[in-house]
């Protein structure tokens, strides 16, 4: 799978086959490259239709969103140290890491404000696995469990249904005007359907 179009910087090379070899990591089940390939393409469709925002900060904060991913609290935290520290050697201003930094921050509650063009399109991009078809979904419900496999089954169950019913409790999943109208109503039914028993 070549991720390398989507690298968004004229150096750095190193630092992104890096990231590649870490979203590789045959022990990561749903947060692998594959996702990192989908995020891509949603946030080319996000551009096509019509979404404005920086999409140097948002590629590379898409890049480093799941850096660190093992199934414990704080892997957005330690992905954006990981992106602190690797983006400043390469051709990267302050604003534009601090930026990153704070779209990988982000990803851990896909709440952006409204005026948060940068932030509802990495949220929106990041969370479109919601509206995939029906068979792609149970892919993902069943590599997100397996990588919770060290979580017994009633608390992952528990959890899981915390995080779905949170999810439906927001006025809208997605936030730019694209999403909503292609990607809200079938993320809907397939959460729904996810939390009821329905897959």
């Amino acid at each position: 799978m070549d991720l390398a179009p989507w690298w968004p910087l004229a150096s750095g090379a190193a630092v992104r086959d890096r990231l590649v070899e870490t979203y590789s990591d045959p022990a990561r089940r749903y947060h692998d490259a594959r996702h990192l390939a989908e995020v891509f393409a949603r946030v080319d469709d996000l551009t096509a239709g019509g979404a404005r925002f920086d999409r140097v900060a948002v590629l590379l904060a898409a890049w480093f969103h799941d850096a660190v991913y093992d199934g414990r609290p704080g892997a957005e935290e330690r992905s954006a140290a990981r992106a602190r520290a690797e983006l400043p050697a390469l051709d990267v201003d302050d604003g534009t890491v601090t930026e990153v930094v704070r779209l990988v921050r982000l990803t851990e509650t896909h709440r952006p404000a409204d005026d948060d063009a940068n932030g509802c399109v990495l949220s929106d991009a990041d969370l479109a696995i919601l509206a995939a078809p029906p068979a792609r979904y149970e892919e993902y419900v069943a590599a997100v469990r397996a990588e919770y496999a060290h979580v017994p089954d009633d608390l992952f169950a528990s959890g899981r249904a915390a995080v779905l019913r949170d999810l439906l409790a927001k006025p809208h999943l997605f936030h730019t005007a694209y999403a909503r109208e292609h990607w809200e109503v079938p993320a809907r039914a397939n959460v729904e359907a996810e939390l009821t028993g329905q897959l």
